[in-house]
């Protein structure tokens, strides 16, 4: 009798472990559980930890929380300014209703990539390239409107959409380049002549500022030498003193009439005139 009744004990617990592991159903931390009772949703969202269930009846379905980080696959496309360009993209996404993922659409993951293409097909198509490269937050905010609205209604919802990169071809990288050299040439070139004009301005002024006092001149002349002479090269440098360049500015005038030398010496005595014949007047012939 006491065996049976053992036997019996025996029995049951073996039936109730047995039970147990059939209906125990454990959701971690980042899980939410959704609990299908011969095909209709009973009951609330299954919180973490143990859960039991009706072996064969009930079927829970954990669902992720966590963030998810979907990569969009490169989409091709023309620029409303007819540019033809690769763009790709990530987005990152959350479900927040774990009975609306499930029961609302297939595959929430590939629903939400599918509306990501499209839509990014879509922010191609009318931006321009300059957009595209310069102006990415406006875009990363139009592209999250555009994959939120339809999610909302799925029970995800979307955080934050990314471009990551725009490939453009060879042909439009080389204008490109041509462009930004020759717009930081331009550039160049303006502000060597805006300095030369400052140079200028201020050379005119210094001028004029020594045309008063010949010593500054000759002050400056000699700073420049030694600022020439203390350079470590094999430069020769012939100073030319400022009297010198007095005296070739004074050559180009035209010099003053110098006296006469032949006025300063001993007076010569002056040649006695040879007598002339005197004519004949009685008309016969002159004589020897």
């Amino acid at each position: 009798m006491v065996d049976l009744l053992l036997a019996a004990v025996a029995a049951a617990g073996s039936a109730a472990v047995v039970y147990l592991a059939a209906a125990a159903r454990v959701v971690k931390q980042y899980e939410r559980g959704v609990l299908f009772r011969l095909g209709r949703v009973t009951g609330e969202e299954r919180s973490p930890g143990l859960n039991l269930v009706i072996p064969f009846v009930d079927r829970l379905h954990k669902v992720n929380m966590q963030i998810v980080t979907l990569p969009i696959p490169a989409q091709e496309g023309i620029t409303r300014d007819n540019v033809t360009v690769r763009v790709d993209a990530v987005v990152y996404f959350r479900v927040v209703d774990a009975a609306s993922a499930l029961l609302k659409v297939e595959d929430y993951k590939f629903a939400v990539s599918q509306m990501a293409q499209t839509s990014l097909r879509s922010i191609i198509g009318k931006s321009d390239l300059d957009d595209l490269l310069s102006n990415r937050e406006k875009l990363n905010q139009g592209l999250e409107l555009m994959i939120d609205s339809p999610a909302v209604g799925w029970g995800i919802q979307v955080d934050r959409v990314e471009i990551k990169d725009v490939s453009l071809p060879d042909t439009m990288k080389r204008s490109m380049a041509r462009q930004a050299e020759a717009d930081r040439e331009r550039r160049a070139r303006i502000i060597n002549a805006d300095a030369e004009l400052q140079a200028s301005r201020k050379l005119a002024e210094a001028a004029q500022q020594m045309s008063g006092t010949p010593a500054a001149l000759q002050l400056r002349l000699l700073q420049t030498v030694m600022a020439v002479a203390a350079e470590k090269n094999s430069t020769l440098v012939l100073p030319i003193p400022v009297e010198l360049l007095h005296f070739l500015e004074r050559g180009g005038q035209s010099p003053p009439a110098e006296p006469d030398r032949e006025a300063w010496s001993e007076p010569r005595p002056e040649p006695r005139p040879e007598p002339r014949p005197e004519p004949h007047t009685d008309g016969g012939p002159h004589p020897g």
